[in-house]
């Protein structure tokens, strides 16, 4: 990872020359050379004295042929986005580190980041837990990075081993604040976790495992209560300009209609622009039927009840598959039972899923300013082919 100004190139010939330069400053830069001379001009340049010094001050590596390595990672922007978000120079120093150290072992594997497919993300995260070096710091970073670079497929799978790491362990706190400390220590007895980054098989053994002994200690309806709670944290602050947009509607829905219609513009941008919608592909066939249907991500009124379908979490893959045990596994979002859909086991309780109506009514208790009846009416543990919930709108704030 370095800053040298000529750190990519690439001639490409297909009808019309074309020479690809990815610059740090610019993140990509596309230039069209017309003519041959041009393109002989470039590479004569790029494989110059000159050039091949400037290499060695900033330790770039070069290809067999003697071109510069296409392998480019963008450490000052990467450094700027860490700093935009409040990151100490210690943790950014670190984080960069962690992504030279990945792609060192790329290199020495006769790989490179921009080319590796997703195994070799999995055998690095695999060697990083064998060697004791799976920190969540070093695992975000390296994720991080990913999302800058839209290396889509390495960023998902992290979000499939990281998102939901700390759920289990956080519902054992809200388990003993709601049952008590010895219901909870009776539950919990002999759990343990899997290592930090291993892969989303290893985990629904562990829910499994947790949601059979609640339901075999507590009535239905405490069960529901633990569950149904924001366990990603999602601070309230998230849904400040929803609460003034809903302020100003005249009614319910019409702040409905307008949060879709906002929410469509933004999947059309993740579209054009090529980035992940947080762990979504938007392609046209998703925007559309994301537009086609109120209900996703955002609601649709019934008398004192709004509706509300979750997007499937591998939209592409979903609105493609015709298995339905595979349509399932693309709309499931939790790591924790996925794989259990995919392969038929561990059989893991529906109600579990009031984890994610905990997390989806995050939204309306903070618009109506008080906590919301939600209720859980599909879900694909269920075996539903979509996870749909309805939300009672408090007395006193229909509008």
């Amino acid at each position: 990872m370095h800053a040298c100004r000529h750190v990519t190139a690439e001639v490409f010939s297909s009808g019309l020359f074309t020479v690809l330069v990815r610059g740090l400053r610019n993140g990509l830069e596309i230039a069209n050379y017309r003519s041959w001379w041009q393109v002989h001009a470039f590479r004569s340049w790029i494989n110059s004295e000159e050039c091949r010094s400037e290499c060695v001050k900033c330790g770039r590596r070069r290809s067999s042929d003697g071109l510069v390595s296409v392998n480019m990672l963008m450490e000052n922007e990467f450094r700027k986005r860490l700093e935009e978000r409040k990151i100490g120079k210690e943790e950014i120093d670190f984080s960069v580190n962690a992504v030279k150290e990945f792609e060192q072992y790329l290199e020495g594997k006769d790989n490179s980041f921009e080319s590796a497919g997703l195994e070799a993300l999995k055998e690095y995260v695999s060697l990083l837990v064998k060697e004791g070096k799976n920190s969540w710091e070093r695992l975000v970073a390296i994720a991080r990075y990913c999302n800058l670079a839209k290396k889509n497929d390495y960023y998902i799978y992290f979000t499939k081993i990281l998102g939901a790491r700390n759920v289990l362990p956080d519902m054992g706190e809200r388990l003993a604040a709601i049952a008590g400390e010895e219901t909870r220590n009776r539950i919990l007895k002999e759990f343990a976790l899997p290592p930090l980054g291993s892969p989303q098989e290893k985990y629904p053994s562990c829910t499994q495992q947790i949601m059979s002994k609640m339901e075999a200690e507590l009535p239905i309806e405490t069960c529901k209560k633990i569950l149904t709670w924001n366990y990603h944290k999602v601070p309230t602050e998230a849904f400040k300009e929803k609460k003034e947009r809903f302020a100003k509607a005249a009614s319910i829905d019409e702040y409905l209609k307008g949060e879709h219609e906002r929410l469509v513009e933004e999947l059309g941008k993740s579209m054009k622009e090529g980035q992940l919608w947080y762990e979504q592909e938007i392609t046209p066939e998703v925007l559309e039927f994301v537009r086609g249907n109120q209900e996703i991500c955002t609601g649709v009124r019934h008398g004192d009840r709004i509706y509300v379908t979750k997007i499937p979490y591998a939209p592409k893959q979903y609105l493609k598959e015709k298995d339905p045990a595979l349509r399932r596994y693309y709309a499931c979002h939790c790591p924790l039972t996925r794989s259990a859909i995919r392969e038929g086991k561990p059989k893991i309780s529906p109600m579990f899923c009031y984890c994610s109506a905990g997390y989806e009514k995050v939204h309306f208790d903070v618009i109506f300013d008080e906590p919301v009846e939600v209720e859980l009416l599909e879900s694909v543990l269920k075996g539903d082919m979509r996870c749909r919930f309805a939300n009672t709108i408090p007395r006193g704030k229909m509008k």
